[in-house]
């Protein structure tokens, strides 16, 4: 009695060595997406696409594909039964009009919690510090004329408050890595409050608080409609003068126009992120600031976050 494959439409570059795709292939025909363009792409899911059963999809095939919305559920075959992102955020998915056709979402979350939240740690310590500061004007030849090229002071762990928005998994391996460094205490905020288990000491706050209170604030949370430009110009105004601010999540969750300006008067001391509103593309004036630690989207850019 023979049995069909079902057949996974593999859509993007990808890093993963071959032996993985050779082991898929095993039980699976995978197929390699050829479209261009959105309207290409929509024309082939009619045609030689018809009879797919699985999409695989990479974080940057959104240019060819564009947003998984109600518009492109309604064109995906009958014969589709799930769809993998192979990133932790899941923002370029619309998951209700998938759900209501029976498709299932899936993303992956424990290969990279640890590479981004180490990249967590780095971008804390260097906007801390200064550090990024003071390479580029060792770069610029500046050690010479002044201590340290003169860069300014840095601040240390030590009396400071950690405050994380979204205390998922990767906002709790960050936690995790950030404790040892002295920090004076954790709180953070999260839809519902962790158990026990899972706080291991940091206090569960309210947003305003946290806002009001942490020296130092970590956006670990999902990118959708409820946190989209959630830190906003009226947020950083209530944040304690001087605050350091670090994005792991995704750009949009930060008005970058506000936090620009809020850069440039004094208010946020520092910001570091690895994710920007608009990447590639960059807010003007922002990442050339001297108090701005800036990665290229590098969080899970790791060996073990890529396989």
């Amino acid at each position: 009695m023979s049995c069909t494959k079902p057949k996974v439409l593999k859509i993007g570059t990808w890093e993963e060595p071959q032996p993985y795709w050779t082991e898929l292939e095993k039980i699976a025909d995978v197929v390699v997406c050829e479209s261009a363009t959105r309207a290409e792409f929509i024309q082939d899911l009619k045609t030689k696409y018809s009879d797919i059963t699985s999409i695989v999809r990479t974080y940057y095939s959104f240019d060819s594909t564009g947003r998984f919305d109600a518009e492109l559920a309604a064109c995906l075959p009958p014969t589709l039964r799930s769809i993998s992102q192979n990133t932790a955020g899941y923002d370029q998915i619309d998951v209700q009009p998938l759900t209501d056709r029976g498709i299932q979402v899936s993303n992956i979350t424990t290969p990279v919690e640890a590479p981004t939240a180490l990249t967590a740690v780095y971008l804390t310590l260097a906007a801390m510090r200064n550090f990024q500061h003071g390479h580029d004007l060792l770069v610029q030849g500046k050690w010479c004329t002044a201590r340290c090229a003169g860069v300014p002071l840095g601040s240390d762990p030590e009396g400071k408050v950690v405050g994380i928005i979204g205390m998922g998994s990767i906002g709790r391996a960050t936690r995790d890595r950030l404790q040892p460094f002295g920090f004076e205490k954790f709180v953070y905020y999260n839809r519902t409050q962790l158990s026990p288990e899972l706080e291991k000491g940091c206090e569960y706050v309210s947003f305003d608080k946290l806002v009001a209170t942490a020296d130092v604030i970590l956006l670990c949370m999902p990118l959708n409609a409820n946190t989209y430009h959630l830190i906003d110009s009226e947020v950083l105004a209530n944040m304690k003068k001087g605050v350091i601010i670090v994005n792991i999540a995704r750009g949009a969750v930060i008005d970058e126009v506000a936090i620009t300006k809020a850069l440039e008067a004094g208010h946020v001391g520092a910001f570091g992120s690895d994710v920007f509103e608009h990447e590639p593309q960059l807010t003007p004036g922002l990442i050339e600031m001297p108090n701005v630690v800036s990665l290229p989207h590098m969080g899970s850019y790791s060996c073990t976050g890529s396989h």
